[in-house]
């Protein structure tokens, strides 16, 4: 018996240090790719109006920044702390810098997960979590290069009348059908922050456009619920 546990704690450990060696590597790389990234985002901008002669007055830049930047900051920060648990390190950095979070890089991360029988902060996870997005920002930009190409013959079918209330549906119906494996999964604490949020969003129609905002409060009274009921033995 001894012997058992020593080997699965060896197992453990050698598990931990490769998933340290992983994420060391993998910050490294992030950080210089999100510099980098934002260093092009930056700099495309300004090379044009400099070309062209055309750059915006500083202060004014900066105001306009300032008063945009306000309200995004709150979501960033609300969005980082509620994907980068499901996302892992490696694709987090992926996520943040292609982008479509929440209605490409989730989905697939958590359908990987399920399929591969991952768990948050393993190895396994890290692995499967990165190699999901990336193959989900690859795809996204075949899609794109394909459509791009098509455009004009598919204008008739993307304009359509009739296809318009699906067009404008795929989100919800995606999260929807998502959404509801977990709430399954976990009704005890799914069901208070779901009627919550569903009767704010009837009431206050407002909100709907919000939702990134509302991640933080809903996600924190999950945890408070979820928290609560794990100290009483319900879970």
């Amino acid at each position: 018996m001894n012997n058992e546990i020593a080997v699965q704690n060896e197992e453990i450990s050698a598990e931990q240090q490769f998933l340290n060696e992983f994420n060391n590597g993998l910050h490294k790389v992030g950080r210089i790719s999100l510099i980098a990234a934002i260093i092009v985002l930056v700099a495309v901008p300004f090379v044009y109006g400099m070309a062209n002669g055309v750059m915006p007055d500083v202060g004014g830049f900066f105001s306009g920044l300032f008063r945009v930047g306000i309200i995004y900051y709150p979501v960033a920060l609300a969005e980082f702390l509620v994907y980068a648990p499901m996302l892992g390190v490696g694709g987090s950095y992926l996520s943040f810098i292609t982008g479509n979070i929440t209605n490409m890089k989730i989905p697939c991360v958590m359908n990987a997960k399920d399929i591969a029988g991952t768990q948050p902060g393993t190895p396994q996870h890290e692995i499967i979590s990165t190699i999901s997005v990336a193959t989900s920002a690859i795809v996204t930009t075949l899609v794109i290069v394909v459509g791009v190409i098509l455009l004009a013959p598919l204008q008739p079918v993307l304009n359509s009348e009739l296809l318009a209330p699906a067009f404008n549906n795929v989100v919800p119906a995606l999260f929807g059908a998502l959404g509801l494996k977990y709430f399954l999964e976990s009704p005890k604490i799914a069901a208070i922050p779901l009627l919550a949020l569903t009767l704010l969003c009837v009431f206050v129609p407002s909100m709907i456009s919000q939702t990134s905002l509302l991640l933080l409060p809903s996600g924190g009274l999950a945890l408070a619920i979820g928290w609560f009921l794990f100290k009483k033995d319900k879970l």
